[in-house]
């Protein structure tokens, strides 16, 4: 099974690193940063001796790496700063959505793709409208915080 994160930030290079513990036969870490998600992907190699598993798993900028992808997982967006609204965050972060989820149409139109960015609900809906896969195959990852607001 192959599972690409989309975002090394910390939350997607701790995914990364518990689905490798997991021992998942492939993960994909990508970035639009270069060269951030090879880095990661160096130090989590080197822990997958320490947990015993062989998960292959690779770090790249290159988005067309999502093909073939049975899980994707979307961690990619920027955090809110001091100041800005959560309406603000999500014009933002939604234009990065709809970039990846038409690259999700193109490469892996038959992966489950679960959503992390904030705000969570919002963008979860987001991927359900631009995806166009059916709503069992989009589900958004988070707190029933998020839902409350």
């Amino acid at each position: 099974m192959k599972v690409t994160i989309i975002g090394a930030g910390n939350v997607g290079g701790l995914t990364a690193l518990q689905l490798c513990s997991l021992n998942f036969d492939e993960v994909v870490l990508i970035d639009i940063v270069p060269n951030l998600a090879y880095a990661k992907v160096l130090d989590i190699s080197d822990a997958r001796f320490i947990f015993k598993r062989n998960s292959r798993i690779q770090g790249t900028d290159d988005i067309n790496r999502i093909a073939g992808s049975n899980i994707l997982v979307i961690t990619a967006g920027l955090p809110r700063k001091p100041g800005m609204t959560r309406e603000e965050l999500g014009q933002k972060n939604g234009r990065i959505i709809k970039g990846i989820c038409q690259e999700i149409k193109r490469l892996c139109p038959e992966a489950v793709v679960i959503v992390v960015t904030n705000p969570l609900d919002a963008m979860t809906y987001l991927a359900l409208k631009e995806t166009d896969l059916p709503p069992s195959r989009i589900l958004g990852m988070g707190l029933s915080l998020d839902t409350s607001r």
